[in-house]
């Protein structure tokens, strides 16, 4: 698993990559209540907005980790984004997509690297 800064995680799986976000973003923002996500047959971006996150809290775009097009919006997260909170590496996963430049992976951090810049802040 890889991560961006503007807390996504990737899972790469072949050719396609299934993205969410990260349960520190989740936690910074507290109980996720509704999201706003492309559509199917969207092409995203790396790093240009693709949709909002809001909690009671706060609002917060959402920047696109990698390019490529969407094929699922997981319906779940979007009738129910606590499942954001509760289980945001699995069931709480976002979309998934055909990566349309896989080099794009290299340029995320590591589970690792993402742990330390997030401790740190």
């Amino acid at each position: 698993m890889r991560f961006s800064a503007a807390h996504f995680w990737v899972r790469a799986e072949g050719d396609e990559a299934v993205l969410g976000l990260s349960d520190y973003l989740q936690d910074q923002m507290g109980e996720i209540i509704k999201l706003d996500l492309p559509d199917l047959g969207d092409v995203l971006r790396v790093g240009r907005r693709i949709g909002q996150v809001e909690s009671e809290e706060a609002s917060s775009p959402l920047e696109a980790p990698l390019s490529g097009e969407v094929l699922e919006v997981n319906a779940e997260a979007i009738e129910s984004p606590d499942v954001i909170n509760s289980d945001p590496y699995a069931s709480g996963w976002l979309l998934r997509i055909r990566m349309e430049n896989p080099e794009e992976l290299d340029d995320l951090i590591s589970e690792e690297e993402y742990a330390e810049l997030t401790t740190e802040v």
